[in-house]
């Protein structure tokens, strides 16, 4: 095929302003349908950016042009509805958790490679201009030898009147599987494959009362810890410290700094797609700016990835191998703060190389 990709998107919810507002200025992909339960939520993202139909997810999987289903549904139906595509023959790029366990994850690998499909899972940071700028600065031996790593995401946590605040104390939530995707894959695409874990965890508001919405006043308990500490070795050496917290007084986000033999790099906020980095080399007095360089883009940058990929024959950068290695280091996370032990992570990673830094998401080439 040639031309353009047809893109289906599933899930009508908040993260799909920011999908919509770039898929629709990707000119190598045409958005042919926003598809919900809540089919009134579809048609209404579906008028705001210009797609031409809306419906039930069956919509979606059924619709002719579509070729890559973007899967941004709640956490409990990814896994479910990224089969629903393979089955249907579509690519999928899907929010992350890529599933909530191993077992899972490991069916949706094996489903696509058997019908020879893409898929891919967020995020689809590691493609910004920062992060990119970081893999670069390390490929060409600016810090040394990388040696460890420290990410830090602390804020006071979802508010008791936050919409879905039911969800983000769920299973497959939580700092851990909600922002902990972002810090573990910026260590992954830095350090390769995790090796082994532990990991540190507690419930500081075992309870919340809702404070919006026609449940106004129904008590929540919170099913995973908020606050979660995490130490890491990788098969090649290197170490990590991690700490996600949602009980912090104070807000301190966006902190991941790569220790080298020769320097320190401060890499931007992994949640996000551009940022300055700052490093500092062994008798330097202070930090010196290092400017991101490359494409910005925004979400979506993992299905367009899926979609030039397709059409030119070769690997995508965000492939579910290493979407499925997050997981496999979130499961062994969470087993840890379980058994109180080291647990090991039996997945690798997919080698990381960096993209040129003239890819450009706003450039027709299909």
């Amino acid at each position: 095929m040639t031309g353009p990709v047809g893109v289906g998107v599933i899930g009508a919810g908040t993260i799909s302003n920011q999908y919509l507002a770039n898929l629709t200025r990707f000119p190598d992909v045409q958005v042919h349908v926003v598809a919900d339960l809540f089919t009134d939520k579809a048609a209404e993202q579906a008028a705001t950016y210009g797609v031409a139909e809306s419906g039930p997810p069956e919509v979606a999987l059924d619709h002719p042009d579509v070729e890559i289903i973007v899967n941004l549904t709640i956490p409990a139906a990814h896994a479910e509805v990224s089969m629903a595509a393979l089955g249907a023959g579509k690519h999928v790029w899907t929010e992350k958790p890529f599933a909530l366990d191993r077992e899972t994850g490991r069916q949706l690998l094996e489903k696509a490679d058997a019908a020879g499909l893409r898929i891919g899972g967020a995020p689809d940071t590691v493609l910004g201009a920062g992060l990119q700028t970081a893999l670069r600065v390390i490929e060409r031996g600016d810090i040394g030898t990388p040696l460890s790593g420290l990410t830090l995401f602390e804020v006071p946590g979802p508010q008791d009147d936050h919409r879905n605040l039911e969800v983000l104390l769920s299973r497959g939530a939580g700092p851990l599987w909600d922002m902990g995707p972002y810090y573990l894959t910026a260590l992954s695409r830095t350090f390769g494959s995790f090796r082994s874990v532990i990991g540190n965890g507690r419930i500081a508001r075992p309870s919340r009362t809702w404070l919006v919405g026609p449940r106004a006043g129904t008590e929540i308990v919170a099913k995973v810890p908020t606050q979660v500490s995490v130490l890491a070795d990788f098969a090649s050496g290197e170490t990590s410290t991690t700490v996600l917290s949602w009980d912090s007084p104070h807000r301190r986000v966006g902190h991941v700094e790569i220790v080298g033999t020769e320097g320190t790099l401060a890499v931007p906020d992994p949640n996000n797609f551009d940022g300055d980095l700052r490093i500092r080399h062994r008798g330097d007095d202070d930090w010196t700016v290092v400017p991101a360089e490359g494409p910005v883009g925004g979400r979506g940058l993992g299905a367009l990835d899926i979609a030039r990929s397709v059409r030119a024959g070769v690997p995508h950068q965000v492939p579910g191998e290493l979407a499925y290695h997050v997981l496999d280091t979130l499961s062994a996370v969470t087993e840890s703060m379980e058994q109180r032990r080291f647990v090991q992570v039996e997945s690798t990673a997919p080698r990381a190389t960096s993209l040129p830094v003239g890819w450009d998401p706003y450039a027709r080439t299909l």
